[in-house]
């Protein structure tokens, strides 16, 4: 595994305990302690306690993952069951792939 030198800063935003909610907490927190442990912060949000923090980062549904750091900033709705997609959605893999191309 290649070094990763960028620390990530992810907001994961939930509403409640819900089944998908569930399921993308624990998809993401098995992607980032798979490839990317000690380089990221997430925040988990949860919009019925927090609305106004959905209302201010126009959160429109749930589950969303955003990718605040590096940027540009990534969105991606969803529970995050496909790994490959969450990856390359929020711009995680792009480096990595370009390396590979090159």
């Amino acid at each position: 595994m290649r070094p990763i030198r960028k620390t990530y800063v992810l907001k994961l935003y939930v509403a409640g305990n819900t089944p998908n909610s569930v399921r993308a907490l624990k998809t993401l927190n098995d992607i980032l302690e798979k490839e990317f442990q000690g380089v990221y912060t997430l925040k988990v949000i949860d919009v019925l306690k927090n609305p106004q923090l959905a209302e201010e980062d126009k959160i429109l549904a749930t589950p969303t993952l955003a990718k605040i750091l590096p940027p540009p900033v990534r969105k991606i709705i969803g529970d995050l069951s496909d790994r490959e997609k969450v990856l390359i959605g929020l711009d995680l893999l792009y480096e990595e792939l370009m390396e590979d191309v090159q």
